[in-house]
């Protein structure tokens, strides 16, 4: 099941390269763009899953999984709070929530979250030889 492992690893780790976030005019936001402290963080915890992976460490896999997935859902949570702080100037907070609405998650988050949630399920199976 290695090979599955190191494939759901590069989703996660292809996916931080990909628009995560569209912003009207200013374009597409990679981890990178959003934050690269994030960016590196996404990047740790991934390596520590590919280290759970080559030296079979299932536990140490599915604790990093967990961590990419909180890590992904708290970079959501931030990035719709930051776009309603990022119009604070507007007088009213209709008008705050309709131009924080403009700013929308990409596609790239599928494949950041299939990455992390194929890691998290995955188990490594043993050959039975008879």
């Amino acid at each position: 099941m290695k090979i599955s492992q190191f494939i759901a690893l590069f989703l996660v780790v292809a996916g931080s390269f990909l628009p995560l976030v569209h912003i009207p005019i200013i374009g597409n936001w990679n981890y990178f763009k959003i934050d690269s402290n994030i960016a590196y963080s996404v990047w740790g915890f991934s390596l520590l899953a590919f280290l759970g992976i080559v030296f079979d460490k299932i536990n140490l896999v599915r604790v990093a999984a967990i961590i990419l997935l909180v890590l992904f859902v708290f970079t959501i949570i931030a990035i719709k709070f930051k776009s309603l702080d990022y119009f604070s100037f507007l007088p009213f907070k209709s008008w705050q929530e309709s131009f924080a609405g403009i700013v929308k998650l990409s596609w790239g988050w599928f494949l950041e979250f299939a990455g992390a949630i194929l890691l998290l399920v995955l188990k490594e199976r043993k050959l039975k030889i008879k």
